[in-house]
């Protein structure tokens, strides 16, 4: 029975908050057989991670995949370096966007479609302290916002009855 559908492994939550997301991509990811079983068992991490573009091919480094509990000898390194897979016209914008510079590649999930792996790329610029303290602030001025809403009609709800 093949799996269908999307069921993600690992998400970069702090991506978001220290990186300006410009753009996303979808790519595949070259992998041995006991790095899949591992994922399978949803064991990945993509803390400290980012991929880098050597000699036209994207590679995925710092990526944390466990080793497979029960593999042998033919087991993976857990932080090894992986190919990820992209169209070729995919390639020259990123390189082309990349060389403007300020931009990175950031890993932002990892996750199963379909039944094969695949990884959310962002094309992102670092975010500055204050940068970051403006985000909080709006998001604390919004949920403000919406409480002060919401009691404006719940109180309206009580006068119509």
């Amino acid at each position: 029975m093949k799996e269908t559908g999307r069921k993600v492994i690992a998400q970069n939550r702090r991506a978001r908050h220290d990186y300006t997301i410009l753009d996303t991509y979808e790519a595949g990811v070259a992998l041995m057989g006991t790095e899949v079983k591992s994922l399978r068992m949803g064991r990945a991490s993509l803390v400290d991670s980012f991929a880098t573009i050597d000699d036209g091919e994207v590679w995925l480094r710092g990526l944390h995949i466990p080793e497979y509990t029960q593999g042998s000898w033919t087991n993976h390194e857990p932080r090894r370096t992986r190919k990820l897979l992209l169209h070729r016209g995919e390639i020259e914008r990123l390189i082309g966007k990349i060389r403007e510079g300020g931009l990175t590649l950031v890993p932002m999930s990892l996750y199963f479609n379909d039944g094969k792996v695949k990884l959310e790329l962002a094309l992102a610029r670092g975010k500055r302290d204050y940068d970051k303290r403006a985000d909080l602030a709006k998001r604390d001025a919004d949920r403000e916002i919406q409480r002060a809403y919401g009691r404006a009609v719940k109180g309206r709800a009580r006068e119509l009855r």
